[in-house]
């Protein structure tokens, strides 16, 4: 009899102690006692960079098509508009290239050398927001509306007129102890612009701005590339979807090696609105982060929120 029963006990161990640990892992982001978001991985997307500092025009390397590729995610190459360009994909170092990091480095305030050099790629790597810093994808600023540090994407999206309250929702198994710090994100957006009020919709599906959790490609064409490279990103007017990126290390406040959860939330809303990336490093639009710090809107972002809404 005690044989009959022994099996059947330990696979209940089996499952208490090893199967619902992994199979939990792998729901919606699981908090650990400190607050942290649960994730193992210690690889950056963007270190390859690294492997190639001092990498400059007439260089055949390895690397660099994929180098070429971030410059062209984040708005400053498009090799489709030059004719003279015969395989971009090529890992050559060539002068469209070159003239891509000169953009890259005027645009982050570092010296204009068009070489991959140690500030530059110190600045590449930092994790970041997903969205362009140049909507145009182009080495000119021309297309774009600029007023003091601030920008507006082209075509300038913004909420219909008199759309002047908007609602938010959380996405199923959004960690509640997030959701006040988001709140308060809100509520400083609200006063900023003298002209936006924010309230908590009753269903997730009514909501004006959708707030979720996910991790790797999740079906709104940006997937997401893992810790340590892009945190969050949101759409423009009236898209209305914002997304942390569920393998970072998420908390509330500063914590070493984690990001504040408020923080992003003021990034993103700045992006839900109808603000680009800004060119002021103090800004919370400015479009790379540091773990352990908290941020908050600067007087560039509340111009830039009052200049697209007239308020």
């Amino acid at each position: 009899m005690a044989s009959k029963l022994s099996f059947p006990f330990s696979c209940i161990v089996f499952l208490f102690l090893f199967v619902l640990p992994v199979f939990s892992h792998f729901q919606y982001p699981h908090l650990q006692p400190n607050g942290l978001l649960d994730n193992s991985t210690d690889h950056s997307p963007f270190g390859f960079l690294k492997k190639m500092q001092g990498c400059h025009k007439g260089e055949k390397l390895k690397g660099i098509r994929d180098l070429k590729l971030y410059l062209s995610h984040f708005g400053y190459l498009n090799y489709e508009s030059n004719p003279n360009v015969t395989n971009p994909k090529e890992d050559s170092f060539d002068e469209e290239l070159e003239a891509a990091i000169k953009s890259y480095q005027v645009y982050h305030h570092l010296n204009a050398t068009g070489t991959l050099d140690a500030p530059t790629v110190s600045t590449m790597v930092m994790p970041r927001c997903g969205f362009p810093d140049k909507q145009t994808h182009q080495h000119s600023d021309k297309t774009l509306h600029t007023v003091s540090h601030y920008q507006f994407p082209q075509g300038t999206p913004r909420w219909p007129e008199g759309k002047r309250h908007l609602t938010y929702a959380f996405g199923s198994g959004f960690p509640t102890r997030f959701i006040p710090p988001v709140a308060r994100a809100f509520s400083k957006w609200a006063t900023a612009s003298q002209y936006f009020t924010f309230s908590q919709a009753r269903t997730y599906q009514s909501a004006d701005i959708k707030i979720s959790f996910a991790r790797g490609s999740h079906g709104d064409g940006s997937p997401f590339d893992g810790q340590g490279g892009v945190l969050a990103h949101a759409f423009y007017p009236t898209n209305g979807r914002f997304h942390y990126d569920a393998d970072e290390s998420w908390v509330i406040g500063a914590v070493p090696n984690a990001y504040d959860v408020e923080t992003l939330a003021l990034h993103e809303i700045g992006h839900l609105l109808g603000l680009d990336h800004s060119q002021f490093q103090s800004a919370i639009m400015w479009g790379t982060f540091i773990a352990g710090e908290t941020k908050g809107l600067s007087s560039d972002d509340i111009q830039g929120i009052r200049a697209l809404y007239g308020s």
